[in-house]
């Protein structure tokens, strides 16, 4: 297994595919990893070096992304409103989704 700082991969987690390289910030689904710990997968869908591209099937095997957990918090609002004309039926809500910060070390990728 090695190490390459130029290298992009894509990950699959929360029900949801990212394009991640190192250095990388990004927001999550939230995950129950305490903030500062370690956040790790093995569901990389591809990785692409300046030499090959690794496509899986589903995941590539042997490679894995190691990300680091900044912070734990919600987003913005966003109103939800139904309204049906002429019926006297209006409903307003508000949502604020809960999300992980993760900043990405390193992607490892397979020999």
């Amino acid at each position: 297994m090695e190490t390459v700082q130029s290298v992009r991969a894509i990950i699959e987690t929360g029900g949801k595919q990212y394009e991640v390289t190192p250095g990388l910030i990004l927001r999550v689904e939230k995950l129950e990893i305490p903030e500062g710990g370690t956040f790790e997968t093995d569901k990389v869908l591809l990785i692409r070096t300046p030499e090959q591209t690794l496509i899986g099937t589903p995941y590539v095997p042997g490679a894995k992304v190691i990300a680091k957990v900044l912070k734990h918090g919600r987003g913005e609002k966003i109103i939800v409103f139904k309204f049906k004309p002429k019926k006297r039926y209006m409903r307003k809500k508000g949502h604020r989704q809960w999300f992980t910060e993760l900043q990405i070390e390193q992607i490892v990728v397979p020999q």
